[in-house]
């Protein structure tokens, strides 16, 4: 279960086997991207409608029979200023009325709210992307978008050789750059652009460096774009009806930054792909998604359903089971 910025979502898989089945989703839409103040800090009716989720979410594993739970709160919490008493009003909510002696660590019940750091996130998003990919990808950089970051790794085997999370998500920028209007000011755009090439060059030369056989974006900022860029998916098939292969291309991430800049927020949420729910944060999405490729030199990435929970789910499978990692992370 993660708590990120645009509500909270939880991954139910079946982990008998040697890889994660997803059995049942849930999501809870909450949009905190566009509830935090300007320096970023939740408000407190903000944190109680995450601590119903949180709970919502809770009960629903438990419906499901969920044996061992892994919440964590990403990028929304992770930079808040109030941080702590968030998370602390937070996890008070994990104690339930059921006895104690009834609990287990990893029980949906106690398992506390971890809060996932940056680059780990990254780590383990690629984990998930390289698994699903499989060894064919070769060298592989991987491109996530989120709301409060957008992570990016590189590695030519299972562990990336580096990984990093920058404050460049879709909805942080939004908040940041585009709120003068809607639609947009040029200028605000060509703002938002002139911040997002400052922030990458250094990594995209290293990138460059490096070589990458193959691209992988992942996370629903991508998704969404792929829609709008090209036909819809194909038939489900394989790894629990995930998707059949999708791809963006460079060229068209620029036809999309021009046509999402020209539209208001609704007018954005009629377009293929476009949510409404994401609708205002989908034109900084498309703007990191193309700065990022083409500074890159990328001319295509593949979309992998597979991310951060799965990431989480591969990690404890293939640690034999072993939390120890998980415990280390921190709840406060």
């Amino acid at each position: 279960m993660d708590a990120g910025s645009n509500g909270v979502r939880l991954l139910v898989a079946d982990a008998r086997g040697s890889a994660p089945r997803a059995v049942h989703t849930a999501k809870y839409r909450l949009r905190l991207s566009a509830q935090v103040d300007v320096y970023g800090r939740l408000p407190d009716r903000s944190v109680r409608r995450l601590g119903e989720a949180v709970a919502a979410a809770r009960e629903e594993a438990e419906r499901w029979g969920v044996d061992r739970l892994f919440p964590v709160a990403t990028a929304v919490v992770r930079d808040a200023p109030n941080r702590a008493e968030a998370l602390a009003a937070l996890n008070s909510r994990t104690h339930t009325s059921r006895t104690h002696a009834s609990r287990t660590p990893g029980s949906p019940a106690y398992a506390p709210l971890r809060v996932m750091p940056g680059r780990r996130e990254a780590e383990l998003t690629f984990l998930a992307a390289r698994r699903w990919m499989g060894w064919r990808a070769g060298p592989m950089v991987l491109l996530d978008i989120g709301g409060g970051t957008f992570d990016i790794a590189f590695g030519r085997n299972g562990v990336p050789d580096f990984a990093v999370s920058v404050p460049l998500g879709a909805g942080r920028l939004t908040r940041e750059h585009l709120n003068g209007g809607d639609p947009p000011a040029k200028g605000d755009v060509r703002s938002l652009r002139r911040t997002v090439r400052h922030r990458l060059r250094e990594l995209a030369e290293r990138v460059r460096r490096e070589e990458p056989h193959t691209a992988v974006a992942t996370s629903r900022t991508f998704q969404q774009l792929a829609r709008l860029c090209g036909p819809p998916p194909g038939p489900p098939h394989g790894h629990g009806g995930a998707l059949a292969r999708q791809t963006v291309r460079t060229g068209q991430l620029r036809a999309a930054v021009r046509q999402l800049a020209g539209l208001s927020a609704a007018e954005r949420a009629e377009l293929p792909g476009i949510s409404a729910a994401r609708s205002r944060q989908s034109l900084a999405g498309a703007v990191v998604a193309h700065t990022a490729m083409k500074l890159m030199d990328v001319e295509e990435a593949v979309l992998c359903p597979w991310a951060l929970r799965e990431g989480i789910l591969l990690e404890y499978l293939e640690n034999g089971r072993s939390t120890a990692w998980w415990n280390r992370l921190p709840h406060s």
